[in-house]
């Protein structure tokens, strides 16, 4: 194969390689969920430990998900601005830290702020990917490229299970799993500096306009599309965020299964989750292929995933067995499943203002996902069930997609 040049200024490179970048930020997503899937996994240790109850939980949750909204914004804006290769491994870097640190909590207050800077961080791995997969592939790639990249989220909830529960089990505790993610992210920043040069991420000339115009940032905020994406992204990572925090507790408080045995069931649910990601990209690749055009593809993959998701109102009534374990990895493969095409749809949106659109995203997506998180704890505590919270939490994609066919307007064919 011939070399492709990257990025404005970059060094030429063989096509394979910006898809090694995409595994690279695969990764980065991977250790991303290790370091916030560590507590749902020792959540009924801490809970016992620093006595608290599930609205408490949720507070955890909720300072964890506004610290993430206002990092999506504030790193969203320093992605369209500073060098990448730089940005993107210390924000990794600095989730990291506070992955480590959280292990050295003395107090609930301890644990909230640890919790809470670690959302502040984790917030700058969004933009940067995002911008990140706009600046290496073409729009026809791009959903296998995000499929890609979302699919480290399932990685990271697969592997942690097998890493926590050893220490659980030789009783040494919640603290030591903490520690050790948390050191996972200086070997990825090793790597990361080999691998990427100072110019090969910086924006390129020929893309700070688009064909539309590329409007200012605020006038993009007034658009059909945008207010289409916030309904779609708050939807969706509403119902993956509190079936991440719920679904171990959901199981052992809720089915009466054990500590082990709803740690070891999140490896399947997350290999399902993966594949869904994953098969999303694929799918929408191959419809584009085959003649669809491609915001067409998107639909299509995004509406299958919204449909799967909606069994987790059957979940909900189902008894504790293999018919409500099925039904959830239906669930994990249809939810993660429609991010990809949402991040395809949210990179068309602009070009010179990615960064801030997606991390102004973040900020409504976990502004609404922090309040429902202590909600949904209050909900638990009140009624002593997680059965209608889990139900309701199904439906969220498939009314995004209603709303954002109703708002986006389709492109014009050519």
């Amino acid at each position: 194969m011939g070399q492709v040049a990257g990025p404005a200024g970059a060094t030429a490179h063989s096509p394979r390689w910006r898809w090694y970048v995409c595994l690279l930020l695969l990764a980065a997503t991977t250790i991303n969920y290790m370091d916030r899937l560590t507590l749902a996994n020792t959540a009924m240790r801490i809970k016992a430990e620093f006595h608290i109850g599930n609205e408490q939980y949720g507070a955890l949750e909720r300072g964890f998900s506004w610290a993430f909204a206002g990092g999506s914004f504030f790193f969203g804006m320093l992605a369209d601005r500073v060098n990448l290769r730089l940005l993107y491994p210390a924000v990794l870097l600095l989730w990291s830290a506070m992955g480590f640190a959280t292990a050295w909590s003395q107090s609930f207050g301890d644990l909230l702020l640890f919790r809470t800077l670690l959302g502040l961080f984790e917030a700058g791995h969004w933009p940067c990917a995002l911008t990140i997969v706009q600046r290496l592939l073409a729009p026809k790639d791009r959903a296998m490229g995000n499929g890609l990249l979302q699919s480290g989220a399932s990685l990271g909830a697969i592997i942690t299970p097998f890493l926590v529960q050893p220490f659980l089990a030789q009783g040494l505790g919640w603290r030591p799993p903490f520690m050790v993610i948390g050191l996972v992210g200086l070997l990825w920043a090793v790597v990361w500096f080999v691998f990427i040069r100072g110019p090969d991420l910086a924006a390129p000339a020929a893309t700070t306009t688009t064909t539309d115009g590329d409007p200012g940032f605020l006038q993009l905020l007034l658009t059909r599309r945008f207010a289409a994406l916030v309904l779609m992204v708050a939807s969706i990572n509403t119902s993956w965020q509190l079936l991440r925090a719920w679904l171990p507790l959901f199981l052992q408080e809720g089915r009466g299964y054990s500590e082990r045995q709803a740690g070891y069931f999140t490896v399947p649910y997350y290999i399902a989750t993966d594949l869904g990601t994953l098969l999303a990209g694929v799918v929408a690749l191959r419809l584009v292929r085959r003649g669809l055009s491609v915001h067409a593809s998107r639909c299509w993959v995004f509406l299958g995933g919204s449909l799967l998701t909606v069994l987790a109102t059957l979940a909900a009534w189902l008894p504790r067995g293999l018919p409500l374990l099925g039904t959830l990895l239906l669930v994990g493969f249809g939810l993660l499943g429609v991010f990809p095409a949402y991040y395809s749809f949210a990179q068309e949106i602009s070009t010179r203002h990615l960064g801030k659109v997606n991390g102004l995203l973040g900020v409504c997506a976990w502004v609404v996902t922090g309040a429902l998180q202590q909600v949904f704890g209050h909900y638990v505590d009140l009624h002593h069930s997680y059965d209608v919270a889990i139900a309701l939490v199904g439906w969220a994609p498939l009314l995004a997609f209603v709303l954002f066919v109703a708002l986006w307007r389709r492109p014009a064919p050519g």
